[in-house]
């Protein structure tokens, strides 16, 4: 007589079926005959005395002798437990049926950006509302559709409404003065800080999990590339639009940044969202490419600028020439660089085996943190500067708060890289390092929203 299972076990165990017959390799008959054997191991190991997570564990680690993509999910997601994050909790639901919810939901994204337009305000010539309000409009739908994907609980569902909730009260109450500073700085941190909100629901409110977090990281650098790929496909067809419309004596332009342009970008958020749950396994080939391509890009053009840095100022350089690496503008850009490094290296991370020894790859991802780490400095010291001769402003107050983040984070992934290089520290140890900053980043984001424009009179 079978034994019948617990619903945790079951979903444990249709979590691994669903991972392995999503790979082209297998046939779904050849599912059929694993999943025999698995339930066969748990059987067994359950009558040892194992408790049903331990039972599963083992029987996914003894049957990758015998299967190498059972091998690859033991290593993979046995230890993390993943799927009791990303994967569903209906074992009867096929993967097919995120699809109507992703395109009901983009749908629904793209309505919403032109609700707007029934009270007279245009996307093309109301830009000030729609670079406050365009996260609020879109990123409730991406979160809706992990919170429906996981069927989260109400509890998770509230602790990701009540930030947005917070935000559009923020940003539609407060008295913003004309082309204020603390606007701009309000919006742009609200959208970060709500894409990181948008993570409780991936992870479906497992916020205090090191591993929950890296696989939002790995999330987020997965849909930034399916959403740059799919803003190619759209420029082409925007060009296309214009062209046909324009050869028969038509203006398109209207109809392109009014409707094409507003919509497409607002569904194209959510459906780059789906592709990455739906593609894994073509994301999984990429990722590694572009880290590996980057990397060492990102570490010259860090290096570069700190041999510029030094050969124009300490070297004797003009004071034009050192005056111009305080500039408001350079400063700015590096800034951004900076943050775009600390992303790739957060990626390579998420993206990289954590069982597998340290290698040449990581040794240069420890050139690359040092090298960031010193223009860090270097940027701080500048902006320290500015700060001295021209005064505080909304601005330079959040990109210096940012670089101190940055500095601490830095520094604290150098010494781990280098210790994890040295085979002295475990790869968890680095990757709960960074992880861990996750909550400082939101933190920090909530405070320019919130704090800022008061704080500075709302210009």
């Amino acid at each position: 007589m079978p034994v019948e299972n617990s619903p945790q076990l079951e979903e444990q165990i249709s979590a691994w079926r669903t991972y392995v017959g999503g790979r082209r390799a297998i046939a779904h008959r050849d599912v059929d005959e694993l999943e025999d054997h698995l339930r066969g191991q748990i059987e067994q190991l359950s009558a040892s005395g194992l408790a049903d997570d331990e039972a599963f564990l083992v029987a996914v680690k003894r049957l990758g002798g015998l299967d190498d993509l059972s091998r690859e999910f033991a290593r993979e997601h046995s230890e993390r437990l993943w799927k009791q994050l990303v994967v569903d909790g209906e074992p009867e639901a096929p993967r097919t049926r995120a699809l109507p919810l992703a395109i009901g939901l983009a749908v629904g994204a793209a309505v919403a950006v032109k609700i707007p337009a029934l009270f007279g305000i245009d996307f093309s010539s109301d830009g000030d509302f729609y670079g406050r309000f365009f996260a609020l409009l879109v990123l409730p739908f991406v979160a809706a559709f992990f919170l429906v994907r996981r069927r989260a609980a109400l509890s998770t569902i509230a602790v990701v409404a009540a930030p947005f909730a917070a935000a559009a009260l923020v940003l539609a109450l407060y008295p913003f003065g004309p082309d204020a500073a603390t606007l701009v700085l309000a919006a742009i941190h609200a959208a970060v800080a709500l894409w990181l909100v948008t993570g409780i629901a991936y992870v479906d409110g497992a916020v205090r999990s090191s591993r929950a977090r890296m696989d939002f990281i790995r999330f987020t650098g997965e849909w930034a590339v399916y959403l740059a790929l799919i803003a190619l496909g759209g420029g082409v067809l925007i060009a296309l639009t214009m062209g046909v419309f324009g050869a028969i004596g038509l203006d398109a332009s209207t109809i392109v940044a009014e409707w094409l342009l507003p919509c497409g970008i607002a569904g194209a958020v959510v459906i780059a969202a789906w592709l990455v749950e739906a593609k894994q396994s073509v994301i999984e080939n990429i990722a590694p490419v572009l880290t590996k391509l980057f990397t060492p890009l990102f570490t010259l053009l860090l290096l570069a600028f700190i041999v510029a840095w030094f050969v124009q100022g300490a070297a004797g350089g003009s004071a034009a020439d050192v005056e111009m690496f305080g500039q408001r503008d350079l400063l700015i850009i590096f800034d951004v660089v900076l943050v775009v490094v600390l992303a790739l290296l957060l990626y390579a991370l998420s993206a990289r085996d954590p069982i597998e020894p340290a290698g040449w790859f990581d040794r240069l991802q420890l050139v690359m943190v040092l090298a960031a780490l010193v223009v860090d400095i270097l940027v701080l010291v500048a902006m320290v500067g500015r700060i001295a001769e021209y005064g505080a402003s909304p601005n330079k107050l959040a990109s210096l708060g940012l670089n101190v983040i940055l500095l601490a984070n830095l520094a604290g992934a150098a010494w781990l890289q280098l210790r994890f290089a040295m085979h002295r520290a475990p790869f968890e140890r680095l990757e709960r390092w960074q992880t861990g900053y996750v909550p400082i980043y939101l933190a920090w984001a909530a405070i320019v929203v919130v704090v800022f424009p008061p704080a500075f009179g709302y210009v």
